[in-house]
Order: structure tokens, then C-alpha cells, then sequence
């Protein structure tokens, strides 16, 4: 056992990267391949089964316990944003640095376009098992498993609205979730909520699109499915559908920012500070008095 131990501290010395912001990232990378895998797993049976293993139902619970399991695995490291539209959010509010912005993005693009690199191995045969395995639009369409494409009811504009909402309300109650002066949620359970809130985000809004609301959750997998075989398609499809999932989020971001700041954010920072000023006030005024009564002792004395 003791030479086992050496073993594999050595190793560890040898493995361990001392860039902070690339272990970072590195954690977002895997956090974002589990978020995939999982998510894009559900969806791979719904489909590939004609309905027998999967349901809408269980796509979402599917996306929402992937999104708490990835912040389990990757939160300590980096944070557990999984998603770029949060990291976006935390840079604008001065939480993280903007150079994490495009790392981060990076990463967890490659972590997405692996999840689906693995979803696609697994469901290989049964892929090829289905009559137009590898068509992007359709009846019998299976790229869809991966990315994220729109209803036949839905128009871009529409559906760029639909973007929109879904990452604000996500950003709204992740802000709420982290703001040091809102009500903390209790130590660990933090993973557990933002799985909640994307899993009520799916069953409220997932008809339209799917809900991507995660850009890089959408477009790792979209490039994967167009190099796997399913071809340029996946971008031309729909009027360059694949735009809308990819730039929306960030509108939704700022406009998710705005609102919790100007509803929420603003009101009970502005409580702290005054409270912190007023308890600096407070301690001044004891000092003096405490230091006054001093000197009138002396006095007496």
C-alpha cells in the first residue's frame, strides 16, 4: 500500500496542471460533456425508440439531474457555469474576470461536442437501425438527438424570442441562486437548485425548440453531428436556424442581468452597505464615548 501511495502521488505531481484558469476550464469541459451526455442520452432513446424508452417528461428530469451532476463534478474547480450564458453573466456583473469568457466558452463547446461524440458511439447501430438515420429535418430526422432545432410552427423570430426568455428566466434564478446578499441556499444544495431550475425551464418552455438556452451546449454538438454525417445541413437547416441558439442567449443574458439587478439585485446590496455603515457608525460612536469617559476619569482622578 505505501508504495501504491508513492505511486500515485508521483503521478499526480506529474499530471497536475499549475494554470489556474486552464484547470478551470478543463473542469468546465467535463462538466459540460456530462451535462450532454446525459441530456442528449434521454433524447437519443425518445427518439431512436419511437417513444418506448423516453418521454418528454423524462428528457427534462434527464437535462435538469445532468446539469446538477456536472456542477457536482466541476463546481469546486471552476464554478459549475456549464454554460456561457452564465459565465457572460457573471463577467458582466464583475463576478469573474472576461478573460475566463472565452476560455470557458472554448471548453465547454469541446465538453459538449464530446458528450455528443459519445451519445453518438453508444447509439451507433440503433442510429443505422432506423429507416433515414442520418436526416437533419423530418419525420425521421435524428439530428435533433444533438442540437437543438426549431418546431415546424415556429419562426425565427419567434423562436429567437423563445431564446431570449428562456435564458433570462435561467440567469434571473441563478442570480438569485449565487448573490451572496439574497437568501443563501445551503452549502451543497446549490448544484441540486440549478438542476431544479433548468428542469422547470424544460417543462415550461421546451415546446418550441427544445431549450437550448446554452450556446455551447448547442453548437459543439451541431458541429460534431455535421462532421458524424448528418453534413452541412445542421446549419442551413431552417434558414440558418443554428444562429438563433448561438446569439440569443447572450441578449437574454443582459436582459436577465437588468432585471435581477433592477427588481432584486440593487435593493438588497444597498440594504448591506447601509447596514455595514451604519454598524461602522455605531462602533465610532462607542469609541468616542468610551474614550471621553476615559478622560473624564482621569480628570476626577
Amino acid at each position: 500500500m505505501g508504495k501504491q501511495k508513492v505511486y500515485l502521488d508521483k503521478m499526480s505531481h506529474f499530471f497536475q496542471i499549475h494554470n489556474l484558469l486552464l484547470r478551470q476550464a478543463l473542469a468546465e469541459c467535463l462538466g459540460t460533456l456530462i451535462l450532454v451526455m446525459f441530456g442528449c442520452g434521454a433524447v437519443a432513446q425518445l427518439v431512436l425508440s419511437g417513444g418506448s424508452h423516453g418521454m418528454f417528461l423524462t428528457v427534462n428530469f434527464a437535462f435538469g439531474f445532468a446539469a446538477t451532476l456536472g456542477i457536482l463534478v466541476c463546481g469546486q474547480v471552476s464554478g459549475g457555469h456549464l454554460n456561457p450564458a452564465v459565465t457572460f453573466a457573471l463577467c458582466l456583473l464583475g463576478r469573474e474576470r472576461w478573460k475566463k469568457f472565452p476560455m470557458y466558452f472554448l471548453f465547454q463547446t469541446i465538453g459538449a461536442f464530446f458528450g455528443a461524440a459519445i451519445i453518438f458511439g453508444m447509439y451507433y447501430d440503433a442510429l443505422w437501425d432506423r429507416p433515414g438515420s442520418f436526416n437533419v429535418t423530418g419525420p425521421n430526422a435524428t439530428a435533433n438527438i444533438f442540437a437543438t432545432y426549431p418546431g415546424r410552427h415556429l419562426t425565427i423570430v419567434n423562436g429567437f424570442f423563445d431564446q431570449i426568455i428562456g435564458t433570462a428566466a435561467l440567469i434571473v434564478c441563478i442570480l438569485a441562486i449565487v448573490d451572496p446578499y439574497n437568501n443563501p441556499i445551503p452549502q451543497g444544495l446549490e448544484a441540486f437548485t440549478v438542476g431544479f431550475v433548468v428542469l422547470v425551464i424544460g417543462l415550461s418552455m421546451g415546446f418550441n425548440s427544445g431549450y437550448a438556452v446554452n450556446p455551447a451546449r448547442d453548437i459543439g454538438p451541431r458541429i460534431f453531428t455535421a462532421i458524424a454525417g448528418w453534413g452541412g445541413g445542421v446549419f442551413s437547416a431552417r434558414q440558418g436556424w443554428f444562429l438563433v441558439p448561438l446569439f440569443a442567449p447572450f441578449l437574454g443574458t443582459i436582459i436577465g442581468v437588468i432585471i435581477y439587478q433592477l427588481m432584486v439585485g440593487f435593493h438588497i446590496e444597498g440594504e448591506f452597505r447601509e447596514k455595514n455603515k451604519r454598524e461602522e457608525e455605531n462602533v465610532r460612536l462607542t469609541n468616542v464615548n468610551s474614550n471621553n469617559s476615559k478622560e473624564e476619569t482621569k480628570e476626577a482622578h
